[in-house]
């Protein structure tokens, strides 16, 4: 499909497959989503990372699909609004910490399939206690719903509605983790959506219970960035976690019909720099660089055979990818703008993506947000400047006008239609 055919409009839900409706048989699949905080694609072994330990997401990416283009949000919020809802930031954010209320989400396309629904982890979406729930999440055990309190040693989580601080020296990831794998055991016999975003490796970089200096009588508030030499540790508790799931999906039987997506939400925090093949990546978390967007994506289960991927994905597709994966369309009313990337990961298909889209803005100032188009390649901002991000991934120089003006024109046509899509309401909701 060419780009110019996508400036007629944002594409809807790919058709099923037949491959998926046969699979149908054997009952729907479950779906894991997990979501590392602040972890880019430089963090993973199987993406040629060298600084950190990830034998669990390596063999997760060995007998699954490795996608190598996959770009999130510059940061949190952003990433969490745009993948639960498909929909771009300009049509659905409000401030950071907030989710649109009257937002239609992946939770409620889970709750409305009949889909036993759980999420545990980092929210910061608001809502107040009843926030998941309103969002289609039936039970939850999280960090940071109505209140910060601290999130590793000793943590202050919410369950269900409860405010819960520990005291005794437990670990904030391992106890949501831990929930998470109580609700797939008490729910095998179901289909269920298990959402997993993270806490983890987000800073303060302190130790993990497996560190050496590990200190389970640490009390009271977070403070400063923590060490960086912890940071590894924490992506390879992030890792061990990742293991402990598939664990638990071998030990219940439920890996032939279960599908794991991992990613991150978006780039590495700015004070860590890692190697990646020869390269070292600084960290851009907060950038609209590409090392602050681009993000780990690994897809394993039925279906999935070992495939690397090269196609363009946001985190705007989740929402329709998962819906083709159970076979359901969400309400019709709702225009979403992202595409699945279902047949991508099954090897029987691509990605029908020849751009992607970022609307960013942290401070308040919806006038002032980043705006670019962009292809695999080639980056257009809505300032004019464009960058081949591949050759110049820290965007140092920008093409002279008279490059790429065909597709200048074309990412330009994109970002005007974009540009009209925001001065709309987010469409349908909840």
């Amino acid at each position: 499909m060419t780009l110019s055919r996508w400036l007629l409009g944002i594409a809807f839900l790919a058709p099923l497959s037949t491959e998926l409706l046969q699979a149908k048989d054997s009952g729907p699949p479950n779906i894991i989503l997990v979501m590392a905080d602040d972890m880019g694609y430089e963090c993973v072994g199987a993406n040629g990372g060298r600084s950190y330990t990830t034998p669990n997401l390596d063999a997760l990416a060995a007998r699954g699909a490795r996608f190598t283009n996959c770009h999130s949000q510059p940061l949190c919020t952003p990433t969490r609004s745009q993948l639960m809802t498909g929909l771009y930031n300009n049509r659905n954010y409000i401030r950071f910490g907030l989710l649109d209320p009257k937002a239609y989400t992946i939770g409620h396309m889970f709750r409305d399939a009949g889909y036993r629904t759980y999420i545990a982890g980092k929210w910061q979406l608001e809502g107040g206690p009843e926030g998941p729930n309103h969002f289609g999440f039936e039970g939850y055990t999280l960090w940071q719903t109505t209140r910060r309190p601290p999130r590793y040693p000793n943590p202050g989580l919410e369950i269900d509605g409860k405010e819960v601080d520990y005291t005794m020296g437990e670990y904030g990831p391992e106890l949501v983790c831990s929930a998470l794998l109580k609700f797939i055991r008490d729910h095998k016999n179901e289909p269920f959506f298990a959402y997993y975003p993270m806490i983890l490796p987000h800073s303060p970089h302190v130790p993990t219970p497996d560190s050496p200096d590990w200190d389970p009588t640490v009390m009271g508030p977070e403070k400063g960035q923590g060490k960086n030499k912890h940071f590894a540790e924490m992506v390879a508790y992030v890792d061990k976690n990742v293991g402990r799931i598939v664990t638990t999906l071998n030990q219940e039987g439920l890996s032939d019909n279960t599908l794991i997506l991992f990613l991150g939400d978006n780039g590495t925090n700015q004070a860590i720099t890692s190697r990646m093949g020869k390269e070292s990546i600084q960290g851009g978390k907060g950038k609209t660089k590409d090392n602050g967007t681009h993000v780990p994506l690994i897809v394993a289960g039925p279906g999935i055979s070992p495939t690397v991927r090269e196609d363009l994905v946001d985190t705007t597709d989740f929402l329709p990818t998962l819906a083709e994966a159970i076979g359901v369309k969400p309400p019709a009313d709702i225009r979403f703008d992202g595409h699945s990337f279902l047949g991508a990961a099954k090897g029987n298909g691509k990605s029908s993506r020849e751009w992607i889209y970022c609307w960013y803005e942290r401070g308040g100032n919806r006038e002032k947000a980043s705006r670019h188009a962009r292809t695999s390649r080639y980056k257009l901002y809505l300032t004019g400047e464009m960058f081949d991000v591949v050759n110049d991934p820290n965007e140092h120089e920008p093409l002279p006008t008279e490059q790429q003006a065909e597709l200048r024109k074309q990412l330009a046509s994109v970002l005007d239609q974009m540009e009209a899509a925001t001065l709309h309401p987010v469409e349908g909701g909840k």
